[in-house]
C-alpha cells in the first residue's frame, strides 16, 4: 500500500527550475542582491537536492513496484513449490518410519511363531505321537493271542467296587468329624446369662425387727441365686427399708419368683420393689 501511494503521489519536481527563472528575471529587472542572492542560492541548492532525492526515491519505488506486480504470481508459485517439496520430504520420512514398523511387526510375528512351535505343549505331544503308533500296531496280535479264559476273568471284575469303597470311607470320615465336633462343643463352656438385681424390702412399721427381716430374706436359697451386700435406708417417720443386692441366673431365677419368695414372710415384709436391674 505504501509503495502504491508513493507511486501515484504527485510532486512538483521541477519547482527549482521555475524558482531559478523567477530569480533571474527579478535580478535582470532590479539588479543582483548579494546577501539575498546567496541565501536564495543556498535554499535553491537544498531544494534541488531534495527534489533529486525524491525523484530517485520515486524511480526506485516505481521500478520495484512494476516488476513486483508482474512477478507476483511467479512468487506465489515459487512459495507453493517450496511447500510441496517440504511435504514430499516429510512424506518420504513417514514412509520410512512405516516401513520400519512393518519390519518390526513381521519380526515379532516370526519370533512368536517360533516360540509357539517350541513350547512345552508341542514338545510333550510330539513324543507321544511317535511312541503311540508302534504300540497300536502291536496291540492287535496280542488281543488275537489272548484265550477265552481272560475274557471271562474280565467279565468277572467289578468295575464299580472302588466307588462303593470310596463312599464307605467318606461316610466313615464324615461321622468321625461330626463326633469330634460334638466333643469339642461339649467341652466348650456355656455362657450363662446373669443379672444383678437390687431389691427394696419395706417393713410394716418402725417397730419391725430389721435384722430378723434381713435374716428371713437371706434364708431364701434357690439354684442360681447369690445374695450380696445390704443396707438400711431411712424412708420417714423412723421407718427404714432394706436394700439388698443379689445375682441371679436368668434361666433359673426370675424376678417374679424372687418377689414371691420374699413376700412369704408376711409378718415382717410389707412389699418388695425392684430398685435396679442390670445384665451382667
Amino acid at each position: 500500500m505504501a509503495t502504491n501511494f508513493l507511486v501515484h503521489e504527485k510532486i512538483w519536481f521541477d519547482k527549482f527550475k521555475y524558482d531559478d527563472a523567477e530569480r533571474k528575471f527579478y535580478e535582470q529587472m532590479n539588479g543582483p542582491v548579494a546577501g539575498s542572492s546567496r541565501q536564495e542560492n543556498g535554499a535553491s541548492v537544498i531544494l534541488r537536492d531534495i527534489a533529486r532525492a525524491r525523484e530517485n526515491i520515486q524511480k526506485s519505488l516505481a521500478g520495484s513496484s512494476g516488476p513486483g506486480a508482474s512477478s507476483g504470481p511467479s512468487g506465489d508459485h515459487s512459495e507453493l513449490a517450496v511447500r510441496i517439496a517440504s511435504l514430499e520430504v516429510e512424506n518420504q520420512s513417514l514412509r520410512g518410519v512405516v516401513q520400519d514398523l512393518q519390519q518390526a511387526v513381521s519380526r515379532l510375528e516370526a519370533r512368536l511363531s517360533v516360540l509357539e512351535k517350541s513350547s512345552p505343549a508341542h514338545r510333550a505331544t510330539a513324543p507321544q505321537t511317535q511312541h503311540v503308533s508302534p504300540m497300536r500296531q502291536a496291540e492287535p496280535p496280542a488281543r488275537k493271542a489272548a484265550p477265552a479264559a481272560e475274557d471271562d476273568e474280565d467279565d468277572a471284575i467289578d468295575l464299580f467296587g472302588s466307588d462303593e469303597e470310596e463312599d464307605k470311607e467318606a461316610a466313615r470320615l464324615r461321622a468321625e468329624r461330626l463326633r469330634q465336633y460334638a466333643e469339642r462343643k461339649a467341652k466348650k463352656p456355656v455362657l450363662v446369662a446373669k443379672s444383678s438385681i437390687l431389691l427394696d424390702v419395706k417393713p410394716w412399721d418402725d417397730e419391725t425387727d430389721m435384722a430378723q427381716l434381713e435374716a428371713c430374706v437371706r434364708s431364701i436359697q434357690l439354684d442360681g441365686l447369690t445374695w450380696g451386700g445390704s443396707k438400711l435406708v431411712p424412708v420417714g417417720y423412723g421407718i427404714r427399708k432394706l436394700q439388698i443386692q443379689c445375682v441371679v441366673e436368668d434361666d433359673k431365677v426370675g424376678t417374679d419368683l424372687l418377689e414371691e419368695e420374699v413376700t412369704k414372710f408376711e409378718e415382717h415384709v410389707q412389699s418388695v420393689d425392684i430398685a435396679a436391674f442390670n445384665k451382667i
